[in-house]
């Protein structure tokens, strides 16, 4: 018998994409469906378990710039 998965479409950048894909390779706790480039269906109960991932991995990624005091 066939069993259902509660799931949220997301729609997202092909680069936060792939960062969530990335996320999810090791143990596919997060995606249920890879719709197209920009849409996925992600498990409706870890949806907040892959937000905190995903700014974790957007603000080890992102850099600020550099600001001299010579204005």
């Amino acid at each position: 018998m066939p069993k259902a998965i509660k799931g949220v479409l997301v729609e997202c950048d092909p680069s936060i994409k792939a960062i969530i894909l990335k996320i999810d390779q090791d143990k596919h706790d997060y995606i249920v469906e890879d719709l197209d480039d920009q849409t996925l269906v992600i498990k409706e109960n870890q949806l907040s378990s892959l937000k905190a991932r995903l700014e974790e991995e957007l603000a080890n990624t992102q850099t600020m710039p550099e600001f001299s005091g010579s204005d």
